[in-house]
């Protein structure tokens, strides 16, 4: 069994660990705030835009717009939306896992896949794999701005235009709560068009009048939505891994004071058990000199 000495150490090494981890949390919840207060003043915004261009496609003659194309999703790109640094519980390894799971399940459905990658710890783990690494896009998790969505949608963009990939899918945490984030994956091109019973027509759906014409309108609106979307994904995943961070630090600071908690005890027993043992030999003693 290890001495009060030793148990002294253990005792202030965890003491130590927990004033970083409770400092972690703390700054993770600062971060939060703001990340969330950035997807909800955007979601709305990319939500309803994604409803416009499903609409549009329903309506629009796939020849219009080159992004208006459905093909046969014969060359894939997967987009993994990881965080840069650890420490954040499981969020990236559901991320991993739901990425695993997806070309498992889908991947017969494709000739090529290609993973591209957001965040350090998804590219670390894939790039080891036999599967085709893609673009891996680095420090964008660190500050997440429109510019750096747009230089990611203009590379998508230009590689679907020229008909280098038939599909894009995003494998990210959806923020819910400080506590809850939901991986999904989500289908950012072709675009789906909308179903004809959500807007309550039944069979044919008339295009719109466009305004001063459709070309031009639809070279502005396509490419924007492409990265509008990509900018709410980022902030999503921003969002959700400072909620994690948070919650996992938070989980961190009470099991080192459970940890501490019981270290004081055995500490205080061992102790104890020593002093006895010392009153005992010094009262043994003096009977010995008494007889």
């Amino acid at each position: 069994m290890a001495g009060t000495k030793e148990i002294r150490k253990r005792i202030a090494s965890v003491k130590n660990t927990q004033q970083i981890t409770k400092a972690m949390k703390m700054i993770a919840a600062v971060k939060l705030r703001r990340a969330q207060e950035n997807i909800l003043a955007a979601r709305p915004y990319a939500l309803l835009t994604m409803d416009v261009l499903r609409s549009l496609a329903l309506r629009a003659d796939e020849k219009a717009h080159p992004l208006l194309a459905q093909r046969s999703p014969k060359n894939v790109w997967i987009f993994v939306v990881t965080s840069d640094r650890g420490l954040c519980g499981s969020y990236n390894s559901t991320i991993i896992r739901e990425t695993e799971g997806y070309i498992k399940k889908q991947g017969h459905l494709y000739e090529n896949i290609t993973l591209a990658f957001i965040g350090r710890r998804g590219y670390e783990y894939f790039k080891k794999r036999t599967i085709g690494i893609g673009t891996y896009y680095k420090d964008v998790m660190n500050n997440v701005t429109y510019d750096q969505a747009a230089k990611i949608g203009k590379d998508i963009i230009s590689a679907y235009v020229e008909e280098n990939l038939d599909a894009i899918y995003l494998v990210y945490n959806e923020f819910k709560s400080a506590i809850s984030q939901k991986v999904t994956v989500e289908q950012l091109l072709p675009i789906k068009p909308m179903a004809l019973d959500i807007i309550g027509e039944k069979e044919t759906a008339i295009d719109y009048l466009y305004e001063p014409n459709r070309k031009e309108v639809l070279n502005d609106l396509l490419p924007r939505h492409i990265k509008i979307q990509l900018y709410r994904v980022l902030l999503e995943a921003n969002a959700s891994e400072h909620g994690a961070r948070m919650t996992a630090m938070d989980s961190a600071t009470r099991n080192a004071g459970d940890m501490i908690s019981r270290l004081t005890l055995l500490y205080n027993r061992l102790r104890q058990q020593a002093i006895t043992t010392e009153l005992v030999e010094i009262v043994s003693g003096a009977e010995a000199l008494k007889a």
